[in-house]
This record gives C-alpha cells, structure tokens and sequence, in this order.
C-alpha cells in the first residue's frame, strides 16, 4: 500500500515507502486506560529503513468508551 501522506524519505529522499504493522505487547494505549491497545503502523522507507511516519488507524479507540463519538 502506498503511503498517501509520505512520497519521498526525508533522509535519503527515496521514492518507495512501504507499511508495516506492530502488534502484540507493542500495542498503543492511552495513560489513563490500559486496557486493549491499538495496533501502531509504520511508513518505513525501503531504500534506507528509516521510519518516516508512525501512526495509528483508530485513535479513537484510545478514549475511553464512555468519550467515544
């Protein structure tokens, strides 16, 4: 998936950026709710492996349900 966000790596200005996904105990949760985490995502260039772009999907899963919309 092309990343719609990053089109060229800021350190070595390469044009292909790839998607990766941290799941497991590298899970995002917010300070004041600890319970189930979000899924970080990653635009990582794939020239010089930089990470260019860190991100989550749903940021509304980090409230807690009750301050959802």
């Amino acid at each position: 998936m092309q990343n719609k966000y990053v089109k060229n790596c800021p350190f070595c200005n390469g044009t292909e950026i790839i998607e990766s996904c941290q799941t497991g105990y590298a899970t995002v949760t917010a300070v004041n709710n600890t319970w189930g985490g979000v899924a970080l995502y990653h635009s990582i260039c794939r020239s010089c492996g930089s990470v260019v772009r860190s991100y989550v999907k749903e940021p509304e899963k980090l409230l807690r349900r009750k301050d959802r919309k």
